[in-house]
């Protein structure tokens, strides 16, 4: 999975739950993928776009496809820091990126590639990404 790092990622850490914890005594692959989504509404959010914006846009981001790699397990109590960037905006797809790390040590513990749509509401078709959303995500440090 190949990363392009940005100049400005979007950054959140939370801590691992004790109902993030699955039957082998770690965070659950199903809870990355929770985290993935976290992050990326964060992010959305934190640029002016939150569910009330999108549904007055008429359209909405719906995940085509994760991709996880997972390189350490997370415990109990660990706090992880998730950072996501976009990297590609083509039509109506964004890919975006989110990388997981360990506060604790610096460690790695997965990194996501995950392939957005943009669908307009109610009709579930893709639609055009609008100018001003790419540029509500710092456009000009991604290659379009």
């Amino acid at each position: 999975m190949k990363e392009h790092h940005p100049e400005n990622p979007f950054a959140i850490r939370l801590r691992a739950t004790d109902a993030d914890i699955d039957e082998l005594g770690h965070v659950s692959n199903l809870v990355y993928v929770r985290w993935v989504q976290e992050v990326a509404q964060a992010h959305s959010t934190a640029r002016g776009w939150d569910l009330a914006a999108y549904q007055r846009l008429g359209a909405v981001f719906v995940v085509r496809k994760h991709e996880i790699e997972y390189l350490a397990s997370v415990q109990r109590g660990e706090e992880i820091e998730l950072t996501t960037w976009i990297s590609s905006w083509r039509g109506p797809s964004a890919q975006r990126h989110t990388r997981m790390r360990r506060v604790s040590d610096g460690r790695d513990v997965a990194r996501a590639l995950t392939h957005w749509v943009l669908v307009s509401m109610p009709e579930g078709r893709p639609r055009r990404i609008p100018p001003e959303l790419v540029d509500a995500f710092d456009a000009h440090h991604i290659k379009k």
